[in-house]
């Protein structure tokens, strides 16, 4: 196989850098070439939760006792500094001791082998050859993913904010029990596959058939979980940049009558994981919420996460966060539409809720709840 390059338009996934000693299984190649990972990624147990709080609590306490022995005047004198000089005067920094790794830890063995592209069946067949000797299979959900694309194709990567709707949706479980959902910019499908183990039915929309077949992959991987918990998942089709849902009987993910009624007649609420990064595609997007919220029957619950991601602009000749303004920015021209339809709710929502997933919570995640509300027909503009 031909060495992967990175050219400058490169999209390296959070779940590569975040996670680099997690495993992930370079299965295939995609139609378009790009190699397809299956990573495995566990939901916590309350015992893991509470060990997980634990860690980070006493590396807080640590921290800060370290800080108020920095701050005493009589541990932070002349002799102290004197003596953090090496022979040459430079400061001579006391790192943290790392984790022992080399104990028990034993690498496997690592074979190249020849990436070539494979259909669904022959990946379940090697994964379940594979989970036979996993005795903690059960509660591990399988995702293919990639690891680097282009900008537009960031929705075959895993991404933060993903992880963290998905632990709200877990920590919610009543809130979202016997629901329709839609999911809007769905990616490989994590938070749609979530979502499944606790409502009724998923709705899991993106755009491109290459992405969808991957997420319709996740899915399958991971039917077994979602039937257990009688939920059902249909991948979909929605373009943004299109008014109407796509019901062309020769598109493979499109919509049928009785699914456009389902969604207009019972769906409660909408969901969408890190789908703000580029201005065009964020108008779409809330274009896209009012029409489907100004067809339905009941009024509709929205929860949007994302991640601030900061970035140096010529235009701004200093550090900013444009796609994040823009979001918000939209966000107050929904709050503030009157269209004698709907009127919006929007609030930010603490992140305090429990970590059900591994993954780093930085502080730029963030999530949102916009709340609909039918506006009476005798109050509506005539």
């Amino acid at each position: 196989m031909d060495q992967i390059t990175f050219d400058y338009n490169t999209v390296l996934s959070d779940v590569h850098m975040l996670l680099p000693n997690s495993r992930h299984l370079m299965t295939r190649l995609n139609s378009v070439g790009q190699p397809v990972f299956t990573s495995k990624f566990e939901i916590l147990s309350d015992t893991e939760r509470h060990d997980q709080k634990d860690s980070l609590t006493k590396e807080n306490s640590d921290t800060e006792t370290q800080v108020v022995k920095q701050k005493d005047g009589e541990e932070v004198g002349e002799s102290t500094v004197e003596s953090g000089l090496d022979e040459d005067g430079d400061f001579d920094i006391t790192r943290r001791p790392r984790k022992n790794t080399t104990g028990d830890c034993h690498r496997d063995i690592i074979c190249p082998v020849i990436l070539k592209q494979s259909n669904t069946s022959t990946l379940l067949q090697e994964l379940d050859a594979e989970d036979e000797a996993d005795d903690s299979f059960d509660g591990v959900i399988r995702i293919e993913h990639t690891m680097a694309t282009p900008l537009e194709d960031v929705g075959k990567q895993v991404w933060r904010g993903a992880f963290l709707l998905a632990d709200f949706l877990l920590s919610k479980p009543l809130m979202f029990k016997a629901a329709t959902v839609i999911e809007l910019g769905a990616g490989t499908g994590l938070t749609s596959i979530i979502m499944a183990t606790i409502a009724k039915r998923v709705y899991c929309t993106d755009v491109g058939e290459d992405l969808l077949s991957m997420c319709k992959k996740n899915i399958t991987l991971n039917e077994d979980m979602i039937e257990r918990a009688g939920g059902e998942v249909r991948v979909k089709q929605l373009d943004w940049l299109k008014s109407d849902l796509c019901t062309d009987s020769d598109v493979e993910f499109r919509w049928t009558e009785e699914e456009v009624a389902d969604i207009h007649d019972n769906a409660s609420f909408i969901i969408a994981a890190d789908v703000c990064y580029d201005d065009d595609l964020t108008d779409a997007l809330f274009r896209t919420i009012y029409r489907l919220c100004s067809n339905f029957v009941h009024a509709c619950t929205i929860f949007i996460s994302l991640e601030k991601r900061l970035n140096f602009t010529i235009r701004e000749m200093d550090v900013s966060c444009e796609a994040y303004n823009h979001f918000r920015h939209c966000l107050s021209q929904l709050e503030d539409l009157v269209d004698g339809q709907c009127s919006y709710t929007v609030e930010q929502l603490p992140c305090t809720f429990p970590q059900f997933l591994r993954y780093e919570r930085i502080e730029q995640l963030e999530l949102w709840k916009v709340t609909t509300k039918r506006v009476p027909a005798d109050q509506a503009k005539s």
